[in-house]
Formats: C-alpha cells, structure tokens, sequence
C-alpha cells in the first residue's frame, strides 16, 4: 500500500473562521509530510485571498452567486470531485460540514471513502428551545452512524460524544484542538505580563460577529461594571457589526469599543491587553481562548462548553461564569481587574493544543482508517464472489 494519504478536505471559502484556519493549518502539515492534500472550495472571493496558504485548491465554477446556498453547493461540488478522484480519507474539519458529509454517504453509499468529524461545537444546546433541541439531539445520534470518527477536542467532549451522539468508544477519538504552531507558542510566550494600569483595564475579546458570540450580553455587562478609563476591543467580522455599533451607541460606550475588523493577526492586541474577555452562548473548544492562555492573559468566560473548566482552571488562570448572565458577567469583569492569574501555568494548558503533535496524530487515525477501509472491501468483494452463482452447463 502507498505511505502517501490522500486527503480531501472541504471548504466553503477562505473568508476568516476558526474552523477553516485550523483546517487550513493541519493541511499544510500534512503536505509538508509528503501527503496529497485536496481542498475543495466552494468559493474563492474574499478580501483575505491573499492569505491563504500554497495548497492543491479544486474548485467548480460557481454559475451563480453561491455564499447564501453553501451548504448545497459544497455538497455538488465535494459530489463532482470524488465521482472523479480518490480518496482516501474526507476531512470534515467541523460540524458545520457535518451536513455535507452525511449528504455524501447517502449519494455515494458504499463508494464513499472513509470521513472523520471534527466536532468543533457544543453538543448540549440549551440556548435551543425544547423542540429544536429535540432535533438537534436526534441529528447528532444520526452523525454517529453516519461517520467513520468523531474527533473530540478534550476527554469531557469525548464523554459527551459517546452519550449523546450515542457513538460506539472506536468511533470516537480525542485530539486536542490544534491551534498554535512551535513557533507562534514561542513567540507569545515572550510577551511579558505587567500589571494592568490602577485607571483603565484593556479588555479583549475576538471573534466572528455573529449572534452565537453574544456580544451584546458583553456590552452590556462592559457598561454596567467599567471604569471611565477601561476599553473593550472586539477583534472580527461579521453581520452583526451594525447592530454592535448600534447597541454601544445607545449604551453610551461607543468612544471605549475598538472594532478593528478582521486581522491577520491579534497577536499584537494580545501584547497590548490586560485580559480576555469570551461571552458565547455555546462553542466547541475556542481557539481564541487558547491564544490568550498563550499569550499569559488572563481570562474571563462564559461556561459555554464542556472543556471551558479544562482550559481556566477557575481561579488559577481565569474566571469562568454562567452563559446568558449579564450580572454575573458584568462582576466578572470587575473581579478580572484585581485577579492576579498565573501566566505560566496558561501557557502550559495552551502548549497542548500545538499544530504539530495534532497533525501527527490525525495522520496515524487517517492511516488506520484506510486500513480499516480496504479490508472491508475485502470483505465485501470476497463475499460477493463467493455468493456469485456458478454459471450454469449446458447438457446435451
């Protein structure tokens, strides 16, 4: 069997997301290692072209404006690039994928190479009413049939897969979300820490603008506890930039919010800040929480996942308070003015969600995956053939 994998990973577009950057991350591991890695695209326009990393892009051209209906286009697009090439593994870098994945294996079936789930989102959805929890529920239980592995980003995740995804243990692997690389861990590891200035705390938060944040619990919260000389700065983009705008106008906050928009990079805002500041509703494992622990930050969030606890440690390397409390929010950030962390042991928490030893482990399960997967069709060609009814002889 060839050492070389080949790797398929769908993509809806190179505009900025946490899941795409880490998709993106892992691919250029795995072609630095000698792999084929594939990134089929549903679309290229965006003002963030120019960053995307040298990889092999396969992409359809779109007869229409395509970013409203992504969903299904992806799923013709990751349809026409597997009729047509193999694969030896499809790479669903999170659960906004899942929906293509699992349209794939009903259109392909038995033809559809093995897929791996990074589950990259809450499981337990409390934010849903009742009904739509229901079948939020029953679509994960369908995902834990539909898909070869679900990788879960730490052991509580892990837990959580199995029961509600009601996925069998082999199905389920943890692997840690890969987010830094050597390098930048470095490089944040060199900021050094000063104590916040007595007149105004520099708080961060950075993400997309979108309603899962709950920036508008952040601001309000900001209003009720901060200081006259205390800023907030939300590093992102997105559609809720308007009513952002809107809200801290009407709060009376506007001249102490920063939105500079999508960066590059935020290292530079993680250097300038005196904490972090993270107001979801629900996420899977933020990235941008562990770029803070990098950077000796300390942290105040909301308890909008299973590994939160795992990451801030409470009252040794931030603060953690419940989802949807704008009171308990507001005092944690006056707390987080006086809460003396321990940037060391942040960066030992963040050292573990390093690019190069996830990209490693995820080859190693892609490789047993294909193994799996040729000796089930092993298996099934040896079945057919023996099933296979002789021919029949004529007599005479």
């Amino acid at each position: 069997m060839n050492d070389k994998l080949r790797i398929v990973i769908p993509i809806h577009s190179l505009d900025p997301g946490g899941v795409e950057r880490v998709a993106l991350g892992l691919a250029v591991h795995w072609d630095r290692a000698g792999h084929d890695v594939v990134i089929v695209l549903g679309r290229s326009a965006s003002s963030h072209l120019t960053s995307a990393p040298a990889l092999d892009y396969w992409q359809l051209p779109a007869p229409f404006p395509t970013a409203s209906w992504e969903t299904p286009w992806m799923i013709h697009c990751l349809h026409s690039y597997l009729l047509k090439n193999d694969a030896d593994v499809v790479f669903l870098a999170g659960n906004t994928y899942a929906v293509v994945g699992a349209a794939l294996r009903l259109m392909l079936g038995e033809q559809m190479p093995p897929m791996m789930l990074k589950v990259s989102n809450a499981l337990h959805r409390p934010d849903m009413p009742p009904l739509l929890r229901s079948g939020y529920r029953a679509w994960l239980r369908t995902q834990g049939r539909m898909f070869d592995r679900l990788i879960a980003l730490s052991e509580p995740m892990a837990r959580e897969i199995r029961e509600i995804a009601d996925a069998h243990p082999r199905q389920v692997a943890t692997i840690a979300n890969p987010v830094l690389g050597r390098r930048r861990l470095a490089d944040l590891a060199r900021i050094e820490r000063r104590p916040a200035s007595a007149w105004g705390t520099r708080y961060l938060a950075a993400g997309r603008l979108v309603p899962q944040k709950n920036y508008g619990l952040m601001l309000r919260a900001f209003a009720r506890s901060a200081r006259p000389g205390d800023t907030l700065t939300i590093a992102g983009e997105g559609p809720e930039r308007a009513a952002i705008e809107r809200l801290a106008g009407e709060l009376g906050i506007a001249d102490r919010l920063h939105l500079p928009g999508h960066l590059a990079s935020i290292d530079p805002l993680l250097a300038l800040a005196d904490a972090f500041v993270l107001s979801s509703d629900y996420e899977g494992l933020p990235g941008v929480v562990v770029e803070a622990l990098a950077s000796g930050l300390p942290v105040l969030a909301t308890d909008c996942c299973v590994s939160m606890a795992c990451l801030l440690e409470e009252e040794r390397t931030g603060l953690l308070v419940p989802t949807g409390d704008e009171q308990a929010f507001a005092a944690g950030l006056a707390r987080l003015r006086e809460f003396r962390g321990d940037p060391a042991r942040a960066r030992a928490i963040a050292a573990r969600y390093e690019i190069e030893g996830a990209a490693s482990r995820y080859l190693d399960l892609m490789e047993k995956l294909r193994r799996e997967n040729e000796r089930s069709r092993q298996r099934m060609r040896d079945t057919s053939a023996w099933l296979s009814p002789a021919p029949r002889q004529r007599t005479l």
